[in-house]
């Protein structure tokens, strides 16, 4: 991609003020407010990213520039950090924040895009000056020059450990544990690590779901998209903004992962025996799979209570189910697993559960590098609670969907595996063929899910089915 340090200038909307400080090219100002957003507010990159290029008036070839700039640069910023730390005489903790943020976003450029090594000093150079001074300025000259005397293999071959997971890490910006936690949920397929991990460092498709009752699929191949062979709502969109896809704007489509899709898609394909027209999505926010969900559900004259533990997520849930209001009970903000509904009620119980979403990696790259393993010390018992009070919410005979953004064992096959041994009242279902279109797909236990995105271009959804056993009840 071409430097558009004088285009980026020129693309501000008339009338507006100049978006980025004298000598600051846009695209990477831009590029730098997200580092930043994500480094001290905790922001999620996909979510300050469309701010951040709306502030700049950046759109088309710029706006592109600055997505992979920002993206990319949080997505091996592992990587980029031991390469910087080779060319730093100082340990990086001694670096301002706000230098080393620049210094990332420089070797990203030198390493990674194309982008002449001139041009990414010296932006690198002038976005330091403008934040940081002319001291700090020197020394990112002096830094990434000695980036630059090396391409991204060799500096990877240098600063990496020689064993082959530990290679990979830094190979493909994955911390240590992240790696081994993958290699385990690959389990004798292991040999796909490598393809794994490329896979989450590839920028995702954007992909729209055309609601059911609502938008045809037809509609969106129309508005520039392709079908897909694995999910019968699913639309791959070849490029622009989404939102001006009519039906998008209009709320009958929407931009969905089609892992999340086929997620939905299953719990509904199940055949149920006796009433079905009560179902429950007990993790709602922020109401992309409940919203297809009501869809589907209006179609067979069943409704859908939404429920969302945050309230300023449950809002989100009811924007966004508002386009499929035919098929909602509403939307309540409540903790799932202190239930404020009777139990024995609902015919499907949809279990989204909270993760590390080390599935999603492709779309939120910073979230590798917040993750720990202790993490999992308070989310799996959280998601054994959740699981558990879907499986009590359910009618005898009645199903529940438990599903990740993960593929970390200890969050599928582990939780799944518990709950059964607590619980005499359930039973897990095959769910192997409920989804004709997909393929490859057999989970860490018989019977159970698991998508992948270098098999099938989705996150790493793992889903199981589980079943209330007909006859019993609670209590």
């Amino acid at each position: 991609m071409a430097d558009p340090r004088r285009r980026g200038q020129r693309g501000r909307r008339s009338g507006g003020r100049p978006p980025a400080r004298a000598g600051v090219d846009a695209p990477r100002a831009a590029a730098y407010e997200v580092l930043r957003a994500v480094r001290v507010d905790d922001a999620y990159t996909n979510l300050a990213l469309p701010p951040a290029l709306e502030r700049h008036g950046l759109s088309g070839r710029d706006a592109a520039f600055a997505t992979e700039l920002a993206s990319g640069t949080l997505r091996r910023r592992g990587t980029y950090d031991l390469v910087l730390a080779a060319c730093i005489d100082r340990p990086l903790a001694k670096v301002e924040a706000k230098v080393l943020d620049a210094l990332r976003l420089g070797a990203h450029q030198l390493l990674s895009m194309r982008v002449p090594a001139h041009a990414a000093i010296s932006t690198t150079v002038d976005l330091v000056r403008a934040r940081a001074g002319g001291g700090p300025a020197g020394f990112a000259n002096a830094v990434l020059r000695r980036v630059s005397e090396r391409d991204l293999a060799d500096w990877v071959r240098l600063v990496a450990p020689a064993d082959p997971r530990g290679f990979a890490a830094v190979a493909h910006a994955h911390p240590r544990w992240v790696v081994d936690a993958l290699a385990e949920a690959l389990g004798p397929r292991a040999d796909e690590l490598d393809d794994l991990l490329a896979a989450d460092n590839a920028a995702p498709r954007v992909t729209l779901v055309a609601r059911p009752g609502l938008a045809e699929v037809a509609e969106l191949v129309a508005a520039g998209g392709t079908a897909s062979p694995q999910s019968p709502y699913a639309v791959e969109l070849a490029g622009g903004d989404p939102g001006a896809v009519p039906a998008v704007g209009q709320g009958r489509a929407g931009v969905q992962d089609e892992g999340s899709q086929l997620v939905a898609l299953a719990l509904a394909s199940l055949p149920l025996e006796g009433a079905d027209d009560t179902w429950l999505d007990l993790c709602a926010g922020p109401g992309g799979k409940a919203t297809l969900l009501a869809a589907m559900a209006a179609q067979r004259g069943a409704r859908l209570l939404a429920v969302e533990r945050a309230p300023h997520r449950a809002g989100l849930v009811r924007r966004s189910t508002r386009p499929a209001s035919p098929g909602m009970l509403g939307v309540v903000a409540a903790d799932g697993t202190v239930p404020a509904w009777a139990s024995d009620r609902f015919d499907r119980v949809l279990v989204d559960a909270p993760c590390t979403g080390l599935g999603a990696l492709r779309r939120r790259p910073e979230a590798r590098w917040r993750r720990t393993p202790e993490d999992l010390t308070d989310l799996v018992p959280l998601q054994r609670s959740l699981l558990s009070a879907a499986v009590t919410a359910a009618r005898s005979g009645g199903v529940v969907a438990y599903a990740t953004c993960s593929p970390v064992l200890a969050e599928t096959v582990g939780v799944v595996e518990a709950v059964l041994a607590e619980r005499g009242d359930a039973e897990l279902v095959d769910a192997s063929g409920l989804l004709p279109g997909v393929t490859d797909a057999g989970g860490p236990l018989p019977g159970t899910l698991q998508l992948w995105p270098h098999r099938h271009g989705t996150d790493a959804m793992f889903v199981a089915l589980l079943r209330r056993r007909p006859g019993d009840r609670i209590g």
